[in-house]
């Protein structure tokens, strides 16, 4: 099939061929995979991308088999927004990257670690959204004379604006000053397809955080029937179990999702990707009803879940190894491989650790502690 003709059903306002951003390095068209297509393909094939499956969502990745990790909470994620994308036809294929991609930059141990990290660096920064960019852009080595994927700069822009237009430029560069390289408008919004990617984000984590939550005991079904908007979807109905409380609020959001999105689009008025680019906010979002209840349901999980504990226990261990790790590599810093002139020793480790498993983590604390 003729690759422009693949997305000739799509709205005029999505993402496709003819407002094609480019790469920022010479490239050729492939012959029957669309642009986006190969993003996502990069992506899959990234060390990185493999690596996700031994970090860290809530639970650490030998507390059991069915707990989800980062590479199975971003699988979640690229289904629910293909999903969406489908419905509003918009583009599957960008949704798909962006979602895949989103998670690359987090540390070993979720975000304990990316804490800890932080706090490492003194004056400097880490945040992971940020360093997602900086192994696409720079730490992926697969090409020669190049550095990183070379994604498409939709791609790039998407992942950069992954909460919303960038109000804090500085924030930005300092992390990585070779973003200016792709003269992205930091002021804009990101397409529909990144708005998109960022809030089937928000149903994947709430959703399975509660099914891994219930798995683990750590709260019960009476519990999340005491929020108003559990009480709402299921009328005190406490003969549910886990597996139709989870689906049934998964399938709830992203109908909404879709609907009141499709509501927005109309409203504003969306004819093409200039009219959404220019927008100071987003236009895929939830209905007021929905988003107080997701609002009920973080709260709910802050307390009974990421506060529990035993969670704060394994994260404040967590942030002692990182922290050890870091102080370690900065009297060793000949042993971290391809070290980068550009930056200063402390980013360089930082994306070292940042990019290992917890596995690799742990197995490199136990034989330097």
């Amino acid at each position: 099939m003729d690759i422009k003709h693949r997305y000739s059903n799509l709205e005029a306002f999505a993402s496709k061929e003819d407002n094609f951003l480019g790469r920022k390095y010479p490239y050729k068209s492939s012959k029957y995979r669309g642009e986006f297509q190969r993003d996502r393909d990069r992506v899959i094939h990234s060390n990185a991308f493999r690596r996700l499956k031994f970090k860290t969502q809530v639970f650490i990745y030998h507390e059991g088999d069915h707990f989800r990790t980062r590479l199975t909470h971003s699988l979640e994620v690229s289904q629910i927004s293909r999903s969406v994308a489908r419905v509003l036809k918009l583009n599957e294929d960008l949704c798909e990257v962006l979602s895949l991609a989103h998670d690359l930059g987090h540390t070993p141990f979720g975000h304990a670690g990316e804490t800890a990290l932080s706090n490492c660096l003194n004056k400097d920064v880490f945040d992971h959204n940020i360093q997602s960019l900086r192994i696409l852009i720079l730490l992926e080595n697969t090409y020669q004379n190049q550095k990183g994927l070379n994604l498409s700069l939709n791609c790039i822009d998407g992942l950069l604006k992954h909460n919303g237009p960038i109000k804090n430029d500085n924030f930005i560069k300092n992390q990585l000053p070779e973003i200016l390289d792709y003269n992205l408008n930091f002021r804009n919004s990101g397409s529909l397809e990144a708005q998109i990617s960022s809030l089937s984000d928000d149903i994947a984590y709430n959703c399975h955080d509660i099914d891994d939550g219930l798995r683990a005991g750590l709260f019960n079904i009476e519990d999340l029937l005491s929020l108003k908007y559990f009480k709402k979807i299921f009328k005190n109905n406490k003969n549910i179990d886990k597996n139709e409380i989870v689906r049934k609020l998964l399938n709830i959001l992203v109908n909404d999702l879709i609907e009141s999105s499709q509501i927005r689009i109309n409203v504003e008025k969306i004819k093409n990707i200039e009219d959404v680019y220019k927008k100071s906010f987003d236009i895929i979002n939830f209905s007021d009803e929905a988003s107080i209840g997701l609002d009920e349901i973080r709260v709910f999980l802050k307390n009974k879940m990421y506060n529990h504990d035993n969670i704060k226990k394994w994260n404040t261990n967590s942030e002692k190894i990182i922290m050890h790790l870091f102080n370690y590599f900065k009297k060793n810093i000949k042993k971290i491989p391809n070290l980068n002139d550009n930056y200063n020793v402390d980013r360089n480790i930082a994306d070292y650790i940042s990019g290992m498993t917890d596995k690799f983590a742990l197995n490199i604390y136990n034989s330097v502690k």
